[in-house]
């Protein structure tokens, strides 16, 4: 059975308590729909980077670029607050500094399962067209 390290266990911790936070907390409207993907804590836990992904951007045909900068601005100006409110929430000697960061991984993950379910359909249809000229022939 694998152990995990402290920093791993208040890592889970904040990543549960951050998205609470975000969800309940932050009404800034360049936020909008976020989600805390994962949260890296320095070994001392006094610094925390936390990873979003904004979740228009799944829904817009914009590009991402354009949403997550406005959004990652806007929480890093919310981070002291943030702080507070996750320092009430949680029961740390020292609550860590936070910085946020976009996470293109789920958007890029979209991106490929559409890439590779393009490319199905169109060997799919490449196989039947190909079936057909060999039935007349």
């Amino acid at each position: 059975m694998k152990e995990f390290s402290r920093a791993q266990r208040v890592s889970h911790e904040i990543q549960k308590e951050i998205a609470l936070i975000l969800q309940r907390e932050i009404k800034d409207p360049r936020v909008g729909m976020v989600t805390v993907s994962s949260v890296k804590m320095s070994r001392d836990l006094a610094y925390a980077k936390i990873f979003v992904t904004f979740l228009n951007d799944l829904t817009e045909n914009m590009a991402p670029d354009h949403h997550h900068a406005d959004g990652i601005k806007a929480l890093q100006e919310a981070s002291g607050y943030i702080r507070v409110l996750l320092g009430k929430a949680m029961c740390l000697r020292i609550v860590p500094h936070l910085t946020f960061i976009y996470d293109d991984s789920l958007i890029e993950g979209i991106r490929m399962y559409n890439l590779a379910t393009h490319a199905t359909k169109s060997d799919q249809k490449h196989q039947k067209t190909d079936s057909n000229i060999k039935n007349e022939i």
